[in-house]
């Protein structure tokens, strides 16, 4: 069978000529950038012409590539619309149930020698990504279940926080003892921020989600008798166990296995919330609200425990921060620490605990590992979301939903 060859020399002839026009436009863009370089101390102007000759060929590659990407991702959406969703979601449920129990104890006994095979160093920033797993999946409760959108989720962190802080500096209470109430102070927090946006949806919520962060960063800046402002609080104690000593080593190791037991507890009781009652009316939340409250679901109790439960897990890690640091100021405590958070739920898969994992490892770890790129980290780092997110927008791992089937028993047949 003879191939025509004429429409395919077409269309790439088509896409190579687009990916020149993209690649002259980038060229020109960053003429000023690439190539200039001025010497204000010997007023001249050096010329960097291989730069152009770099950021052409790249932006044509990479656009090629890209149109390549998106042509194959359109193919493939096209044939999946063919199947029926039941089917799909039942693929998906029969392979997140090959997941190997001998895989979870090899993750489980890599955690565990963990602190003896790295450095303090990778200890110490693989307790900050457990944090934010935390985090995550304290925020995946308002955002992935119950669909309200937050962007003042590091308020919740920083009174947990400053909590701990302050107990400790005024009446030397320990970690242990305010771990708890750090988190019971959270949660009355966001109960007291559910009450005003109960009537609030989208974007209105999310505007003033991010006024309540802001107002408390404000509060703990400029309050100087409460928070001591701007200069923070130093000197808060390290966890302790039963009264031994530690090196600063062994609290880092010490507070790595906290961290995880935290994370383990925190997906068992995220998991068995949203396979709950509660969880159940979290997604009925988030799917129609009006279908929602037409089923019988008290609306104003939902939002409240979503609120109030997601604020509990940032109280929480922010009583660890404040304990693993031992300095805290409100500088720790911005709306990019919401932003960060709130990409760790969106770039892993709202609703979805395992994806929410992974995104945090990824989105924590990659620029701590790009440091020797730290030029251009924040560049892939930006390029790497926006290809996740065109060619993945539900998530690295999607969250699944959950079929119930009825099977109709026989029926006995009745001997007369």
């Amino acid at each position: 069978m003879k191939t025509d060859w004429k429409p395919l020399m077409q269309r790439v002839s088509s896409e190579m000529i687009k990916s020149i026009v993209v690649s002259l436009w980038f060229v020109f863009l960053t003429f000023p950038l690439m190539v200039m370089k001025i010497r204000p101390l010997d007023q001249t102007i050096e010329w960097r012409w291989m730069n152009l000759v770099y950021v052409g060929v790249g932006a044509f590659f990479l656009s090629f590539v890209w149109r390549y990407l998106m042509a194959r991702k359109e193919r493939g959406s096209e044939k999946d619309e063919g199947d029926s969703w039941q089917k799909r979601i039942g693929m998906k449920i029969r392979s997140d149930k090959r997941i190997s129990v001998s895989g979870l104890i090899g993750v489980g006994i890599f955690v565990l020698i963990f602190p003896f095979l790295f450095s303090s160093y990778q200890t110490s920033i693989m307790i900050t990504a457990l944090m934010y797993v935390m985090l995550g999946l304290g925020l995946n409760i308002v955002v992935g279940l119950a669909g309200l959108l937050d962007l003042g989720y590091v308020a919740f962190y920083a009174v947990g926080a400053y909590f701990y802080a302050l107990m400790n500096h005024h009446f030397g209470i320990g970690f242990w003892a305010a771990l708890p109430f750090a988190g019971g102070l959270a949660a009355v927090f966001g109960i007291l921020l559910g009450f005003p946006v109960l009537r609030l949806k989208g974007d209105y919520l999310a505007i003033v989600t991010l006024g309540f962060g802001e107002i408390i960063r404000l509060i703990l800046e400029n309050w100087n008798e409460l928070s001591y402002g701007p200069s923070g609080i130093a000197g808060i104690s390290r966890p302790g166990f039963f009264g031994f000593e530690f090196t600063l080593q062994q609290h880092t190791v010490y507070l790595f296995y906290i961290m995880v037991a935290l994370v383990a507890l925190t997906t068992i009781v995220v998991s068995r919330l949203r396979n709950s009652r509660i969880g159940r009316a979290w997604i009925a939340l988030r799917e129609d609200e009006v279908a929602c409250q037409a089923m019988g679901i008290d609306k104003t109790r939902t939002k409240l425990t979503a609120f109030a439960l997601g604020a509990t897990w940032a109280g929480f890690v922010g009583c660890i921060f404040a304990a693993k640091t031992t300095f805290i100021n409100p500088a720790s405590f911005t709306f990019m620490e919401s932003a960060m958070i709130l990409s760790i739920v969106v770039l892993g898969g709202m609703g979805s605990i395992v994806g929410v994992m992974v995104g945090a490892l990824v989105l924590i770890l990659l620029p701590e590992y790009l440091r020797a790129f730290s030029e251009y980290r924040m560049l892939a780092f930006g390029a790497s979301m926006v290809i996740i997110m065109v060619f993945r927008p539900q998530g690295i791992i999607s969250g699944i939903r959950q079929r119930y089937e009825f099977r109709k028993q026989p029926q006995q047949e009745v001997s007369p």
